[in-house]
């Protein structure tokens, strides 16, 4: 209980406050123009939290990471067009509601399920805290290491139908994690006599290269767009009522975003779809569905808004992320060397609640600035897209320079981007190289500390949390080669299938 007045103190700041607002109404405002997203704006903020207090800064990247989504339903229901990746699957009964006329009825029900979701995660988080703190202290070397492959192996899993491209990207960024003056001994590793590659490829420059430049280079070469939704009428605030009706559907998805958050490499399109499928299996109406379902509108929504605060904690109890998003808030703790992991649950409980409650205010911060200015978002939506590029461009390459006042970053940083571009136009992942640069460091040095203490493989998993999580890295593995299996058999068996009918109609 001490710990969480010492958390009230430590936000109970105007800084710490102003971080939140900024965060919280930033993401919202983020969330809402499609074609940004909430990677691209912490990546071009991540330069200028490092001048701030780590809580500070934190929560500003929280607020936007966690209200992005609340944003990003606008335009999926207003234009058919989601506002961030993960609300794609809002479309599917938000925008047939607004083309029926109920778009105010269909935001009323995205932003009350992205509110219980996202309080829903918080809490669990709260809960899990004393819990977190006894099991934490007994990962040493070994088990983080563990734990950093199994992040890396469920994220390369989680690409289904591009398992081998995920894997070479997420082994390109191990790569670039090593290039430059290795951590022990300074020796150069594939430096090639390059002066300016001494220093390694910084994480942030990567960061703004794949998330920012590439975006802003995909909205400069495409078409330009300006969308006109039309302003919602009423008030939003009684439409919220019909939510209550709905409460078991968005507990169930809530439950599947917290449970999809705290594995690394999952994240909210599991979740999303394991609810929504959930909600369509088990309503009475399942035949509304991608047509204006009120359960599948808002199985999705609380799915994904219950996913942010839940993948904070292996970031925070092991050091681990899962996915990008986090991965850049690790940044924020080494700059300021508060180190997360066991150590941070001894010894800064009262800081891993200020980051709890401020969760907890962000989310209703968030929903009163969506009431009372859905209609000025609405105005936001509007900004055309060239615009937008030429904005993040020029506010990217200020972030770069700002780090060590180096073109050479600025350079680096373009070629990343340009490497993003290519990316996204062949329809492959950028996050593998992100996790692969930050896992594949954390590996490096949990590998070379425990090998000391290590004289066979055997060794490495004679303690049981190490060998629980050797043996779920093998079931992982065992269960995604039987589902390969299965699925190619089920393709053989179509195949013949198809085979035969077509022989039938020759005869």
């Amino acid at each position: 209980m001490d710990a969480l007045f010492s958390g009230l103190d430590l936000i109970a700041r105007w800084d710490v406050f102003l971080a939140l607002m900024v965060g919280s109404v930033g993401g919202v405002i983020i969330g809402a123009i499609p074609g940004v997203g909430p990677a691209v704006a912490i990546a071009i903020l991540l330069p200028t939290t490092f001048a701030f207090e780590p809580l500070v800064g934190l929560v500003m990247l929280l607020g936007i990471y966690g209200s992005s989504m609340f944003g990003g339903a606008l335009p999926a229901i207003l234009i058919n067009t989601p506002g961030t990746a993960v609300n794609a699957l809002t479309t599917y009964d938000g925008h047939p509601m607004t083309k029926a006329g109920d778009a105010r009825r269909a935001l009323a029900l995205a932003y009350s399920a992205s509110l219980f979701g996202g309080l829903l995660s918080v809490l669990a988080l709260i809960l899990l805290s004393p819990l977190l703190a006894m099991i934490a202290p007994h990962f040493g070397s070994r088990e983080i290491f563990l734990a950093a492959l199994m992040g890396i192996i469920l994220v390369v899993l989680a690409h289904r139908g591009q398992i081998f491209a995920a894997g070479m990207l997420a082994a390109f960024g191990i790569f670039l994690n090593t290039v430059g003056l290795e951590p022990v001994k300074y020796t150069q590793r594939f430096t090639f006599g390059q002066d300016w590659l001494q220093s390694g490829f910084d994480l942030i420059v990567v960061v703004l290269g794949l998330f920012a430049l590439s975006q802003a280079f995909v909205l400069l070469v495409q078409k330009d767009e300006t969308p006109h939704p039309q302003p919602v009428r009423g008030s939003l605030l009684n439409a919220m009522k019909e939510f209550l009706g709905h409460k078991r559907v968005a507990t169930v998805a809530g439950g599947f975003g917290v449970m999809m958050g705290m594995i690394p490499g999952v994240g909210e399109f599991t979740a999303q779809f394991m609810s929504y499928t959930y909600a369509q299996k088990t309503s009475k109406n399942p035949d509304a569905f991608g047509k204006g379902s009120p359960e599948g509108l808002i199985a999705s929504e609380a799915a994904n808004n219950a996913v942010p605060a839940a993948a904070m904690i292996p970031l925070l109890a092991l050091g681990i992320p899962g996915e990008a998003l986090t991965a850049m808030m690790l940044s924020v703790f080494y700059v300021h060397n508060v180190i997360p992991g066991p150590q941070l649950f001894q010894n800064h409980m009262d800081f891993v609640y200020a980051l709890y409650i401020s969760m907890i205010i962000l989310n209703l911060i968030v929903i009163v600035f969506l009431l009372s200015s859905t209609n000025i978002l609405i105005k936001i939506i509007q900004i055309p897209t060239r615009f937008l590029g030429v904005l993040i461009l020029t506010l990217s390459f200020v972030g770069v320079y700002s780090l060590r006042n180096s073109v050479v970053d600025c350079a680096m940083s373009a070629g990343f981007g340009v490497l993003g571009l290519v990316l996204k136009r062949l329809n492959l992942p950028v996050v593998p190289i992100i996790l692969g640069m930050v896992l594949g460091g954390i590996m490096e040095v949990k590998l070379r500390s425990s090998m000391a203490r290590v004289k066979s493989p055997l060794d490495f998993v004679d303690r049981p949390i190490a060998a629980i999580i050797a043996v779920m890295i093998l079931i992982i593995i065992g269960l995604h080669i039987r589902t390969m299996i299965i699925e190619h058999r089920n393709k053989l068996r179509e195949d013949e299938i198809s085979h035969d009918v077509e022989d039938s109609q020759m005869r």
